[in-house]
C-alpha cells in the first residue's frame, strides 16, 4: 500500500508556519479521512487538522512544539484502498523549493520562525551567515539542524572580517578600548524564592512573533479623536431591553462602531490597503477584524463585508464569533481575509491606548471606555456628557496623516449623529 505525505495546511491569509500543539494519533492508529489528527496554532488560530486519507499512520514527521513551513510533511501516512503507485520521480520536496526559488530572491531571509530563532539562541548560530532553503531565502528549522549535524555551526565571532580601510593617523587615546557587547535574545532573571515559571504555549510564541515581525517591519504612527457618544448612548439604552428580548443576544455599542468604520472605510478606501513590498494593495471587500482575548490568547476573527451588514447583523456576527474563541470551536476560515482592524479596548476599562497593527493590515482602531465628562459646549455652557476616545495606529508605507485624519474624523461625525430619529439597528 502507498505511502502518502500529510503536510501543515495554510490556515490563514499571510500565515507562513504552524506549530503542533498536540498530536491526537500515534504511529499505528488507524485513521479515517476527516478524522483529526493533531492541533496546530498559528498566530492566527487554533485549529485542528484533518487526514487527509483513510489508512494506518507509519510516522510522525513532526513533533509536538515544532514550528512547521506551511507546505512541510508533518505525518506519513499508509493508505487503505488505493493501488500502489508507481515510484515518483518528482525530486525531494527540499530540492525541488530551491530550484522553484529564484536564485536571487531572499526577500524571506531575515523572517525567522520561534523554531529558528529558538536554535539559533540555543546554538550560538549567527543567522546572517545561514542560505535558507525556504521560499525566499527563508531559513528553515531543517536548514539549522542539518548545520547542527553537521558540526558546521557559523557563529558571529566566525564571521569573515570585512577589508579594513587605512586607519587616520590620530593622536593617542586614553580612553580604554569597549569590546562590542554580543546581545542575547533572553535576558537572564534572577529567581526568587516564589517565583513561578509559566512555560510559552505555542499560541504565546505565535502571537508574540506577529506581534514582532509587526513592529519591527511596519513604521507606527498613532493619533487619536474624542468623540461625544452621547445620542449614541441614549437610543442604545432605548433599545437594549427589547431588542434582547427580540432578537436573544445583547445589543452592544460596539456593533455601531464597527458599522461605523465601515461605513468610513467604503468613503476612504485607502485605509483599507497592505503593504506588499513594491505596490500597495487597496482590497474590495471590507472585512473587520475583530479581536477577542480568552485567558491566555487573543484571536481575531473576521466579520466579513462589513459594510453591507446592519447594526444588528454585526452585533450578532460579534456576539457569535466571541462565543466560538471562548468555546475553541472557531474555524480557520473565520480568521481569513481581515482587512481593517477594531479592537474593544473599551470593554477593560481602558481609556487610551495605542495597538499593534494587525500585520500585514495597515491600521487599526482602539474603541476606547465610553465615560462621562464635563465638556464645554459650543453655548459656553458645561455639560456632563458621555465621551470616548478612539485611537488609530497607521502604518506609515501605506497611510499618511492626512487621510487617516479625515477617517477618524467622518467616524467621529458618524457616531455623533447616531440617534433613533436617523439611525436603524435593523
Amino acid at each position: 500500500m502507498p505511502i502518502e505525505k500529510i503536510t501543515m495546511p495554510q490556515l490563514g491569509e499571510s500565515v507562513t508556519e504552524g506549530t503542533i500543539s498536540k498530536w491526537f494519533v500515534s504511529v499505528g492508529d488507524k485513521v479515517n479521512k476527516y478524522d483529526p489528527i493533531a492541533e496546530v496554532t498559528t498566530d492566527k488560530v487554533n485549529a485542528e487538522v484533518p487526514s487527509s486519507f483513510t489508512g494506518v499512520i507509519k510516522e510522525l514527521v513532526a513533533n509536538e512544539d515544532d514550528t512547521i513551513p506551511v507546505g512541510e510533511v508533518v505525518c506519513l501516512i499508509e493508505v487503505e484502498g488505493a493501488g500502489e503507485s508507481a515510484p515518483s520521480k518528482e525530486a525531494p520536496k527540499e530540492e525541488r523549493v530551491q530550484a522553484e526559488a529564484p536564485a536571487g530572491d531572499q526577500s524571506n531571509k531575515k523572517r525567522y520562525s520561534p523554531a529558528v530563532l529558538r536554535l539559533s539562541q540555543e546554538h550560538d548560530i549567527d543567522l546572517e551567515q545561514v542560505n535558507g532553503t525556504g521560499a525566499g531565502g527563508r531559513i528553515t528549522r531543517k536548514d539549522l539542524l542539518k548545520l547542527i549535524e553537521g558540526g558546521n555551526i557559523p557563529s558571529a565571532s566566525a564571521a569573515p572580517e570585512a577589508p579594513k580601510a587605512p586607519e587616520p593617523k590620530a593622536a593617542p587615546s586614553s580612553a580604554p578600548a569597549v569590546a562590542p557587547k554580543k546581545e542575547t535574545a533572553a535576558p537572564a532573571v534572577d529567581l526568587q524564592p516564589g517565583d513561578v515559571e509559566i512555560p510559552v504555549t505555542g499560541v504565546r510564541k505565535a502571537i508574540a512573533s506577529n506581534m514582532l515581525r509587526s513592529k519591527h517591519e511596519a513604521p507606527h504612527a498613532w493619533m487619536m479623536v474624542e468623540v461625544d457618544a452621547t445620542n449614541l448612548v441614549a437610543y442604545r439604552d432605548q433599545l437594549k431591553a427589547s431588542f434582547k428580548q427580540k432578537e436573544g443576544f445583547n445589543l452592544t455599542y460596539f456593533a455601531f462602531f464597527v458599522k461605523a468604520v465601515a461605513q468610513a472605510l467604503k468613503e476612504f478606501p485607502e485605509m483599507n490597503s497592505m503593504w506588499a513590498g513594491d505596490k500597495i494593495i487597496q482590497k474590495k471587500d471590507i472585512n473587520i477584524s475583530i479581536a477577542v482575548a480568552t485567558d491566555d490568547a487573543l484571536f481575531v476573527p473576521v466579520i466579513k463585508q462589513a459594510d453591507e451588514k446592519t447594526i444588528k447583523g454585526i452585533g450578532r456576527e460579534v456576539s457569535e464569533l466571541a462565543v466560538k474563541v471562548r468555546t475553541g470551536k472557531l474555524s480557520a476560515e473565520e480568521m481569513k481575509g481581515g482587512t481593517f482592524t477594531v479592537n474593544n479596548t473599551g470593554s477593560f476599562g481602558s481609556v487610551q491606548s495605542m495597538g499593534i497593527i494587525n500585520y500585514p493590515q495597515a491600521a487599526i482602531l482602539q474603541v476606547e471606555s465610553i465615560v462621562k465628562r464635563p465638556v464645554v459646549m459650543d453655548n459656553g455652557m458645561i455639560a456632563v456628557r458621555d465621551m470616548v476616545n478612539l485611537c488609530l495606529s497607521l502604518d506609515h508605507r501605506v497611510l499618511d496623516g492626512l487621510v487617516c485624519g479625515r477617517f477618524l474624523a467622518r467616524v467621529k461625525e458618524i457616531v455623533e449623529n447616531i440617534s433613533a430619529d436617523n439611525t436603524s439597528v435593523y
